[in-house]
């Protein structure tokens, strides 16, 4: 008897099902992504019981035929290719032709469809796999999905559902990424008692961003100016011909300044092609371009969104269709990298006084906690419940939803940037309140935020608000510091300014970092640099993983000023140190250089092994904090830093300067 035998189909369905359906918001997600290939400019959907009981989608799309309506259920069928070489340039969100037949195997399923050339549409239902109804109906055009009681038919899976408001914020968190993806149409996300998200179509991205997260979060981000290349064809291979047009890559998106600092990634989005996704290669490029100016640790919020040749990336790589990749990852990378680099250098906003937003939050009539009423702030079921990231998508929805769905609905706030930033590892949302980082000044928004998912806001009132919110001197700039005039010093540390916009302190001992950083970098990059000899070479001792760092990283070492050579089998003695680093500094400065490149598992490029060394270097030279200085060098100090392209922080990502403006201090003397 034959031991291979051919699956049954029911069988083979089940299986896809457990590739693509793992949760309701796994449902929601194909839904989602065909109503959007079909070109629907309205997409409506509602959940009863966290997705459980029922998930019905409705769009205004194309429709569907009646032969098609049938054909849609069998596996592989999509009408989104034609021909193997069509899963080289994928430019739909779906493409595999499983979602609709692997969810109809585990729920029962009812496709209600019309085409716009048929007079009158289909109704086709489905359960637990088995077609159990074809009759005509009379809907509109667009397509019409409810599917209910998810796993019924396979009850083992549904005991690994979550509670309801989990499930249900799992949904949240993937309608608010498509949302944000596509804010030229309209999405409405509701339960029987509430409307959890209703996004009106839109112009500009940043409306979609203030529809979503609210005016406060979009004053804390930048905008990344939309940035186009063609990918060289020195990479291309075969090299393009003459009337051929080389391949493009394009990047825009949101970027927050660097004071905005979260503890996870949870605010970083990641969009290709319109298409969310999870790619480690981007998600290095954003912490590159970070690099030195916030500290480790810590992560920004992002949204990013990369528009590329469908040839130069493959989506095929995952049934959940999260993952990417790139022909030209190093170009991606490092076009992504410098762009985002660029939009930085190019703000390089100052931080104020985190007490001037909440003296302006408490001018503007909100409560303790955030809210105009004085009312506590609706939290995440995540500050009672640890996030859950099974299937890749994790989510919290708001306190107001946790209670259950009795009483009459509320407003949906946002508890902070954080409590709707989707992750980019994992797509997670998490409404915690942001933690102070130890030794670290914390720079982000109130707990709580006045703006709510409420009645869709117009174009034209959504825009009025960006450019309020995003209006000149909502945060210092960098020519303010140009012109500051030094008073003394606090505990010889701290220097005090002032000019026309206010009163400002200045850490010295960062600010002279941030000054050597970028001179060293300079130097470096025009040539090697010399150092000054000790008098009595230094004996240091190292152990076997830095003894192999630094017979690595020698040649470099001695092009940034050091000079060391072996002794013996573990020794090494040094000669010449880095000017300006005395010689009790230089052995903890070759330590700490060797240290910190070992905890990167020896995977480090060249310009980032210049940046560390230098930031060792500048580090250990700066002027140290109970220095007295008098009034010339600390001009000097101001000049100098002011000439500097991310003055903002020092290498180590701590701020430099903090301005207490003049508005904030008439506040606080009740002046306005």
């Amino acid at each position: 008897m034959s031991r291979i035998r051919i699956l049954a189909e029911n069988v083979a369905n089940k299986i896809a099902a457990g590739e693509v359906v793992e949760r309701p918001a796994s449902v929601v997600k194909e839904l989602l992504e065909n109503a959007i290939d079909a070109g629907a400019r309205s997409i409506r959907i509602e959940t009863e019981s966290g997705g459980k009981r029922l998930i019905r989608v409705t769009d205004d799309g194309c429709g569907m035929n009646h032969d098609d309506a049938l054909l849609a259920f069998e596996r592989h069928a999509t009408s989104k290719l034609r021909t193997a070489d069509d899963l080289l340039s994928i430019a739909t969100l779906g493409f595999r032709g499983e979602a609709l037949p692997s969810i109809a195997s585990i729920s029962r399923l009812v496709l209600e469809t019309r085409d716009a050339e048929d007079n009158e549409g289909i109704r086709v239902e489905f359960a637990g796999g088995k077609l159990t109804s074809v009759k005509p109906a009379g809907v509109p055009v667009g397509t019409s999905i409810s599917v209910s009681d998810i796993f019924y038919a396979v009850p083992a899976r549904r005991k690994f559902l979550k509670s309801e408001t989990t499930e249900l914020g799992h949904i949240a968190s993937l309608v608010t990424h498509y949302a944000l993806a596509h804010p030229d149409r309209h999405f409405l996300l509701k339960t029987p008692s509430q409307e959890i998200l209703n996004c009106a179509p839109v112009e500009k991205l940043a409306d979609r961003v203030y529809q979503i997260f609210g005016r406060q979060a979009l004053e804390e981000l930048m905008e990344i100016p939309e940035t186009e290349a063609p990918i060289h064809t020195a990479i291309t291979e075969p090299p393009i011909e003459a009337d051929e047009k080389a391949p493009t890559i394009r990047v825009t998106g949101f970027a927050s300044r660097p004071e905005v600092q979260r503890t996870n990634r949870n605010g970083i989005y990641i969009f290709v092609n319109r298409r969310l996704v999870r790619d480690r290669l981007l998600l290095h490029a954003i912490n590159e371009a970070y690099r030195n100016i916030t500290p480790p640790g810590v992560f920004p919020v992002v949204l990013l969104f990369l528009d590329i040749d469908c040839q130069e990336v493959d989506v095929n790589v995952h049934p959940a269709k999260i993952e990417v990749r790139f022909r030209h990852p190093s170009f991606v990378h490092d076009f992504t990298r410098d762009t985002l680099r660029h939009a930085l250098s190019v703000a390089r906003p100052i931080p104020g006084f985190p007490v001037g937003r909440a003296a302006a939050a408490g001018a503007n009539g909100a409560g303790p906690e955030g809210r105009s009423d004085g009312a506590p702030m609706a939290r995440s079921v995540y500050d009672q419940e640890a996030p859950e990231t099974a299937g890749g998508f994790a989510a919290s929805i708001p306190g107001n939803v946790a209670g259950g769905f009795s009483g009459p609905p509320r407003a949906v706030i946002p508890t902070s940037f954080g409590s709707v930033a989707g992750a980019a590892e994992g797509f997670e949302l998490t409404g915690a309140p942001d933690r102070p980082i130890p030794q670290r000044l914390q720079f982000g928004p109130a707990e709580g935020s006045d703006f709510s998912f409420g009645a869709p806001q117009t174009g034209a009132a959504v825009a009025d608000v960006v450019t309020a919110g995003n209006s000149p001197g909502a945060l210092p700039r960098l020519d303010e510091i140009a012109d500051l005039k030094p008073l003394g010093q606090v505990s010889s540390s701290f220097i005090v300014a002032v000019n026309g916009e206010g009163l400002w302190i200045i850490d010295q001992h960062v600010a002279h970092e941030r000054v050597l950083f970028e001179q060293h970098l300079r130097a470096r990059r025009e040539g090697e640099m010399g150092g000054q000899r000790v008098l009595v070479p230094l004996i240091v001792d190292l152990n076997p993983r830095q003894l192999a760092i630094f017979e690595q990283i020698g040649e470099e070492l001695r092009a940034n000023g050091f000079e060391a050579e072996l002794m013996g089998e573990r020794s090494v003695a040094i000669q010449a140190a880095p000017a300006g680093i005395t010689s009790g500094d230089a052995e903890k400065l070759l330590y700490e250089i060797l240290d910190g490149i070992a905890k990167e598992n020896q995977e480090i490029s060249i310009d980032s092994l210049q940046a560390k060394i230098a930031a060792s270097t500048s580090c250990h030279a700066a002027i140290k904090v109970n220095t007295p200085l008098d009034h010339t060098k600390m001009e000097w100090l101001l000049a100098e830093l002011a000439k500097t392209e991310y003055p903002m922080s020092c290498p180590h990502g701590r701020p430099v300067v903090l301005r207490y403006s003049v508005r904030e201090i008439e506040r606080a003397f009740k002046r306005i």
